[in-house]
């Protein structure tokens, strides 16, 4: 595959690649796979009932990487993927996914990515994915699914940001951790002019001594809306907690729901929600540094979604 500058462009802005990646990968262009490779550890294979793949991941496997980045370039696409994870027991492995979206011409362009993940007994996943959206044509739009179950004693670790210039997404996850697992999720989000991004989450904390973590951090300027619901059910002697932090800049709406619900004795479930503009005192402490009112908000803004 030859990449153009475009290519390069979006896969830097969402996978951190600069070239095709060494290791397992499967590279999606506009629509159809462009570039496909397994390793010795890692198989990639094509859905043959539908457009997707299915990544597995032997047992035992350590310290290894895929990509799965997807690239669209054209107006008037819509794509639909659905990709499986199968992460072995005992592996640990990360996966960098994400989306990037060019749209210079008239027309919607949207990628639904449908994602079920499962992570084997004891196994140990992070899990990275990016959205972002450029160009000065029609709308740009993302609706990702994913559909994970950690198994007992397994890890997973999401890693959820949503740099720019997406102008609609709708975001579900679904979740399921069972004995002694653990899920971590850190949701990162910035929406600008008049954008909307929906954020459904739901874990529910079935097996004995399983843990959840959900993380948000979000910053809306403009005329943008964000709505983010995350819900935590504990059905056994569990532990949950749910952090939503938000700026909300010029005429943007936010709005946040964390829902526990506790439905065993020994569950143990919190929250917290924030949402604000950005403090005067810490401006002008920045300002004061010799910076400008706007880069003073910009490194604001860099460090609170890091």
């Amino acid at each position: 595959m030859t990449l153009t500058a475009l290519d390069k462009q979006l896969l830097a802005m969402i996978a951190d690649l600069h070239d095709i990646p060494a290791g397992a990968y499967n590279i999606r262009k506009d629509g159809g796979a462009v570039a496909r490779q397994s390793s010795a550890n890692i198989e990639i294979l094509p859905k043959t009932d539908k457009p997707g793949i299915d990544i597995i991941v032997k047992p035992g496997t350590k310290q290894e990487a895929v990509h799965i980045p997807v690239i669209m370039t054209k107006t008037g696409l819509h794509d639909l993927v659905y990709n499986t994870f199968d992460i072995g027991e005992g592996a640990d492995v990360l996966v960098v996914a994400g989306c990037g979206i060019h749209n210079s011409g008239q027309e919607k362009t949207q990628h639904d990515g449908i994602h079920e993940i499962i992570v084997r007994r004891g196994g140990k996943l992070r899990y990275v994915e990016k959205h972002f959206g450029q160009g000065d044509g029609g709308k740009r739009v993302l609706n990702p699914q994913t559909i994970i179950t950690v198994e007992e004693g397994a890890v997973a670790e999401l890693e959820l940001i949503q740099i720019k210039g997406v102008d609609n997404t709708i975001r579900l996850t679904r979740a399921e951790v069972k004995k002694h697992g653990l899920l971590k999720m850190v949701e990162k989000l910035l929406t600008h002019n008049e954008q909307n991004a929906e954020s459904s989450i739901v874990i529910t904390l079935v097996g004995e001594d399983s843990a959840a973590q959900v993380i948000s951090r979000a910053v809306a300027q403009d005329s943008s809306k964000q709505v983010f619901k995350a819900s935590l059910i504990g059905q056994n002697r569990s532990r949950g907690h749910v952090e939503c932090d938000a700026i909300i800049m010029d005429q943007a709406k936010i709005t946040s729901v964390p829902e526990l619900h506790a439905e065993h004795a020994e569950a143990e479930l919190t929250h917290e929600a924030a949402i604000g503009k950005i403090a005067g005192d810490q401006l002008l402490k920045m300002m004061s540094l010799g910076l400008t009112e706007q880069e003073a908000i910009e490194t604001i803004l860099s460090g609170f979604l890091r």
